[in-house]
């Protein structure tokens, strides 16, 4: 699946933590239900073989809407599941070994967190940045936090497309507006409500206002 910039607008991460009495399958299709436009499976406790049913069981959802899928760091899970990509680390081998086990065709994304990451990350063929913590998040305790300006001149300095990550709600979505951003993505603010679909068909509904293609 080629990456599309609108496919980018609500970009949700998976946490367990959040499940309750839900299936993580159950909780993706409620995502994508309300308006989540790509999921990122992120798994950071499981073995490999539990990480690989996982992403087989979330990938059947996905399918069956037709929602870009990627997974987080392990490259060999998502060219196992057949994913449509892969979101790395800040390393130029990882950008390397994630394109020749995945293909030219697959997509890959990479975090950043200053101008000069961002625009390295390009040359060496990224399709797309997620660019945070934007915001203080309790998801991601040493995630170390990017100024609104600071997004915005990594928007300017790269050409593909950036969305913004970190503690993003929907309380504070409006301060990202005129950054350049594609999109955004969250975790708690949809995996977290008692009411998943609610909460991401309005997110969608203020991300769509909030940003520009």
């Amino acid at each position: 699946m080629k990456l599309d910039n609108k496919s980018l607008l609500l970009y949700a991460i998976t946490d367990r933590t959040w499940l309750k009495e839900r299936t993580l399958p159950e909780a993706v299709e409620e995502a994508i239900l309300g308006g989540a436009t790509f999921i990122q499976l992120r798994e950071k406790n499981l073995s490999y073989d539990e990480f690989l049913k996982a992403a087989m069981e979330v990938k059947t959802i996905t399918d069956k809407y037709r929602v870009p899928f990627v997974i987080n760091d392990n490259v060999d899970v998502a060219a196992a599941v057949g994913a449509d990509g892969a979101h790395i680390g800040q390393s130029d081998e990882e950008i390397r070994t994630a394109r020749e086990k995945l293909g030219s065709d697959k997509i890959i994304g990479m975090s950043a967190g200053t101008v000069e990451e961002a625009v390295k990350a390009e040359q060496n063929g990224v399709d797309y940045l997620g660019v945070g913590s934007i915001f203080n998040t309790s998801t991601k305790l040493d995630a170390r936090t990017v100024s609104i300006e600071t997004l915005k001149k990594i928007c300017e300095s790269v050409s593909i497309p950036v969305i913004a990550i970190g503690g993003i709600s929907e309380d504070n979505i409006h301060e990202l507006a005129g950054t350049g951003i594609v999109g955004i993505s969250v975790i708690s603010a949809i995996f977290a409500q008692d009411d998943i679909k609610d909460a991401a068909s309005r997110l969608f509904k203020l991300t769509k206002q909030t940003v520009t293609f």
